[in-house]
């Protein structure tokens, strides 16, 4: 019993887990709201000065919670965080803000305006409007702006601030407008330096305090204060940090009310007043932080005082000139967690240091300490991150070392750290992608002789390669990618490091010839020398080497005849060659001589000056695997000998001159991107590829192909780029397009397709798809019987050769937002759209195409559809881009589409649309051109007036009505005359005899003639109608009728 209690209480304990998880995935919200997308669109330009905000484009994503500045809370998409930090030319270009462009964000909370040059509001558009909608703001920061002593009353609603900065601006003189700083009741930091205040002063002329009853760090440096300032300041009762240096200060000071834990101040105060403050207001040891930065101060630190302080943690006494040794009480300070004291004349040892287990940063630079100082009082210290001794001489020798990706994104360049002038003995070094300025450093090379893998890639080295002439043996990888080396490369390399195995030294500006002793390097086998400025040949011996692996020259200044290269690379896997000035014909050179290379499995000969035939010989190359001759001028048809290469994955032959059909046998198993676009390749699409059921990508753009889509294209299950642009392809779109379900890119665009569009198109689901992207065929390295020093520095190499293995990319073209754009890599991943453009498609559009959640962009323009555009559109939640110009579509916009957020680029021109353009959300901010040619749509956009306001019809429904009662009123009127004038003749037969014979005789004749035409037979009808039904009245009302 007890055990199936415990069961059952198990089960729901999961279900509930469950639950919790699968409720928490769906409670966050990546994407931004779309009325504060408008509103930062709105605000760009007045702050992207130096271009800082071209992120914010519908070009580049659509999310703008992902933009430059922005942050969104997660669960809401709301904006709660904007940084528009110096986007202006700050001093030199002053303007007005219009405040009330930030009304839209009304969950901000953080809102920096650093250095953007406001030196005001627009006149009853200022910060003061705000103060109703911004009830979460927190953070405000306006310094290094142009704003005065006014400015402030316009803050003091802002209740919620906890964070004010107003530094560096023009605040002056006896301040009048505490008070509105003292509305701020729950403002814990208030910064004001870097302005022209006096003292706190109120309108009746006394002095003021501040009341800030929750303010726990002031700043006031850099003003014109006096020692009359600490009055004013003593009703600060939670006020922790005080900075006041470089102001008027002079003689003693009374900080006795105030109960600070920081204080900042600077050479204004002698040492031994400074120290008569501490003793009057640091009673209760409450002071966290202490700055003596550059006070002048001499002599040595005193054991009383600074050495009371058991909470500090930050002291600073750095940039005087205090000297000696450090005092013993130091070991007092056990809560100090960044301790500065460079830049004194300090002498002595560390020894005081030893018990301060909690330092985190110590900088000991610019010092006397004893040569070599010992570390050894460091030892214990187990949370030390920054230790910084500049002039000190460690005694700890490295054997590994990786500095990878240190810098941040503020630092221009560095300079080595100083302690690796000290090293011996290093084995792995890696310094890459910190922008590390100055020459090579070849001292490591020298100083550290049993130096194996050094990796500088990603920095700014300058100069020429300079390498010592005595040998290193032990060296078997360098990479110098991406750095700024010049000159030529040293010849002597080959015989400084004999043993060498890998050499990158690709994106340089390296000049001259390739230097011909790289051929009798026996180890090597990763040689890549690509963007550079290297001429000449190719030396042959080279590519002989049965060791070399990869060899890439791309992009350089070589020429000569390629074929050589080629057929010589025995043992050689992976060759790159273009962007080179290699010319002439393939297929004019004797073959027969050469040994057919049975190991290369990738060949790059794209961007070169190639011509002629293509070679049949490739043929033989039963191992290739990626083949690229774009971009060339090769012509003629493709050689049936290419249907042997049964290994293809890679092959793009676009950019030539090529003709003819596509051998019909071509149809390589492992085949996954072909790209034969822009050239005169014709015919129908043959069985080519029908077999290729790996193909993911097929790009056979600009062609002269005819015909339909073949049938058998629905059996290329992994088929997920479709690119057939600009053929003379006719008839109706296959549906079996629609059973790829992996299709996410599909351009049919400047064919000849016609008949309605198929409505199964509706059930792709465009998926993302890694396949779309040409992944390298890496082999993780085995790291089986590793130390760990070892296994650590395999773990690097790797992934610092990743780059080696993934030279040729995939990328395709594809026209969007009015722009023909190439994606690869991640972005190619996620991109999904159709373009169905400048066919001869007829019908309506079929609401089924509303089911593309995922596509973001839909072009259907330059056809012949017919219809209204479907609501259903509304469901694509991600389109960007959707493009139905050039139709005879009818009716309205669907007010419905203003939910798309995403939608960037939106055209419906030259229909015969009515009504008014909706002008909600991103449809604001569409231009006339989205809707020109319609001359039935209305709206602000058109510059044409809607009959009435807001209404999404040119007919409101007072209109209607008044249309319906026009209508009534006609069939009644017509009634009401039918009958008065059927009784008035009535009435005048009834009244006159003579008359109602003439009448009776009239329609016995009508009613005897056979002889009348079609239409006088209608006529005749509806006129004997009328007789008969006059003939009935008489004969009720007068019955003399019926002898007549």
């Amino acid at each position: 019993m007890m055990d199936s209690k415990w069961l059952w209480f198990m089960r729901m304990a999961a279900m509930s887990v469950l639950l919790l998880l699968e409720g928490c995935r769906w409670c966050t919200i990546d994407a931004c709201v779309g009325h504060e997308r408008v509103a930062l669109l709105q605000l760009k330009p007045f702050f992207n000065h130096y271009n800082e905000f071209d992120s914010w484009d519908e070009l580049k994503g659509s999310d703008c919670c992902k933009w430059k500045g922005i942050e969104c809370n997660t669960t809401t998409g709301r904006l709660i965080g904007l940084s528009l930090d110096s986007m202006r030319s700050g001093y030199l270009d002053y303007w007005y803000l219009n405040a009330s462009l930030f009304l839209p964000f009304k969950e901000l909370k953080r809102l920096y305006l650093t250095g953007s040059g406001i030196a005001g509001c627009v006149e009853n558009e200022g910060f003061e409007k705000l103060s109703s909608t911004f009830r979460n703001l927190q953070f405000l920061d306006l310094s290094q702006n142009h704003l005065n002593d006014s400015f402030i009353l316009s803050l003091s609603q802002f209740s919620s601030l906890q964070y004010l900065n107003l530094a560096y601006n023009l605040l002056e003189g006896k301040w009048p407008h505490i008070q509105g700083l003292n509305n701020l009741k729950i403002l814990k930091t208030l910064d004001l330096r870097w302005n022209q205040m006096e003292r706190f002063q109120s309108f009746k002329d006394d002095d003021k305090k501040l009341e800030l009853t929750h303010l726990e760090e002031l700043n006031l440096e850099a003003n014109l204060f006096n020692n009359s300032v600490f009055a004013t300041l003593d009703k600060l009762s939670n006020l922790k940090s005080l900075s006041i240096g470089f102001n008027q200060l002079n003689g003693l000071i009374d900080m006795k009310a105030l109960r600070l834990q920081i204080i900042v101040t600077d050479d204004s105060i002698p040492l031994e007043n400074l120290v008569e403050a501490f003793s009057s207001a640091l009673e209760y040891s409450l002071l966290l932080k202490l700055s003596l930065y550059r006070c002048a101060l001499i002599g040595s630190l005193p054991n009383h005082g600074c050495c009371d302080l058991r909470n500090l943690q930050v002291l600073d006494v750095s940039w005087n000139a205090l000297e000696g040794m450090l005092p013993h009480c130091f070991s007092n300070l056990t809560s100090l967690r960044e301790l500065d004291i460079s830049n004194n004349r300090f002498s002595g040892n560390l020894t005081p240091l030893a018990s301060l287990t909690s330092l985190r940063v110590i900088s000991l630079s610019s010092n006397h300490f004893q040569i070599p100082i010992s570390f050894v009082p460091l030892a214990n210290f187990p949370n030390l991150e920054v230790l910084l001794a500049d002039e000190t001489i460690p005694k700890f020798q490295l054997k590994f070392i990786s500095l990878s990706k240190c810098r941040t994104s503020q630092q221009l360049s560095l300079e080595l750290p100083t302690f690796l002038y000290y090293q011996n003995d290093l084995r792995f070094v890696d310094l890459s992608q910190n922008n590390f300025s100055g020459t090579v450093p070849s001292w490591l090379l020298e100083n550290n002789t049993k130096l194996e893998d050094l990796i500088l890639k990603g920095n700014s080295f300058t100069g020429p390669l300079t390498l010592l002439s005595t040998p290193n043996s032990n060296v078997s990888s360098i990479d110098m990618f991406d750095n700024k080396i010049q000159g030529q490369l040293p010849t002597n390399i080959c015989s400084t490091f004999p043993h060498l195995e890998q050499l990158f030294l690709s994106k340089n500006a390296f000049q001259g010839n390739i230097p011909p002793c790289l051929s009798a390097m026996k180890n090597l086998s990763m040689l890549d020398l690509s963007n550079n400025q290297l001429a000449g040949k190719v030396p042959q011996e080279l590519v002989r080497k049965s060791s070399l692996f990869l060899l890439r020259l791309s992009n350089n200044n070589l020429k000569g005849n390629v074929v050589p290269v080629i057929l010589n690379a025995n043992g050689l896997q992976k060759l790159y060659l273009d962007g080179n000035h290699f010319s002439g014909e393939m297929t004019n050179f004797d073959v027969s001589t050469f040994q057919f290379p049975t190991s290369l499995t990738d060949v790059d000969l794209s961007n070169n000056r190639l011509h002629g035939k293509l070679p049949r010989w490739i043929g033989n190359m039963s191992l290739l695997e990626r083949l690229d001759l774009s971009n060339n001028g090769f012509e003629g048809s493709i050689p049936v000998e290419f249907c042997n290469l049964n290994n293809f994955k890679f092959f793009d032959l676009s950019e030539n001159n090529l003709s003819g059909s596509i051998p019909s046998c071509f149809n390589p198993p492992n085949l996954e991107h072909v790209h034969l676009h822009n050239n005169r390749l014709g015919g129908p699409l043959s069985l080519a590829f029908n077999k290729s059921t790996s193909l993911v990508t097929l790009d056979l753009r600009g062609n002269n192909f005819t015909g339909g889509i073949p049938k058998w294209i629905g059996a290329l299950s992994s088929l997920s780029v479709l690119l057939l642009k600009a053929n003379h392809l006719r008839g109706r779109i296959s549906v079996q397009l629609c059973t790829l379900y992996s299709l996410s890119i599909i351009d049919l665009s400047q064919n000849r397709f016609s008949n309605p569009i198929p409505s199964c198109l509706g059930n792709l689901t465009l998926p993302m798809n890694k396949d779309k992207t040409m992944t390298p065929d890496l082999m993780s390295p085995t790291f089986s019987e590793l130390d760990e020093l070892k296994l650590l520095k395999t773990g690097i190499l790797f992934e610092h050769m990743m780059h080696s293995y993934s030279y040729m990319k995939e990328s395709v073209e594809f026209t969007t937002k009015s722009g023909s754009y190439s994606y690869g890599g991640d972005i190619l991943e996620y991109m999904s759209g159709i373009d169905l453009s400048c066919n001869e498609l007829t019908g309506q559009i079929p609401l089924e195409l509303g089911n593309l959640h995922e596509i973001h962009s839909l072009n259907l323009s330059h056809n012949k559809l017919v219809g209204v555009i479907p609501s259903s559109f509304s469901k694509l939640k991600q389109i960007e881009s959707l493009d139905l110009s050039y139709n005879n579509l009818s009716g309205e916009i669907p007010n419905q589409l203003v939910k798309l957020n995403s939608l960037g680029v939106f055209s419906v021109a030259h229909n015969n649309l009515s009504g008014s353009i909706p002008e909600q959300n991103q449809f604001g901010t569409f231009i006339e051109s989205s809707y020109e040619g319609n001359p039935f749509l209305c709206g602000p956009m058109l510059h044409i007036s809607c009959s009435k306001t807001g209404s999404t019809s040119t007919i409101s429904d007072d209109e209607r009505e008044d249309c319906f009662l026009d209508t009534y009123v006609f069939c009644v009127s017509f009634l009401a005359s039918y009958v008065v004038m059927l009784l008035t003749i009535v009435v005048i037969l009834y009244i006159n005899p003579h008359w109602r014979g003439v009448w009776f005789s009239f329609v016995g004749k009508c009613i005897s003639s056979c002889r009348y035409s079609t239409i006088q037979h209608m006529l005749l009808l509806l006129c004997l109608d009328l007789l008969k039904t006059a003939e009935i009245l008489l004969k009720v009302l007068y019955p003399m009728t019926n002898e007549l």
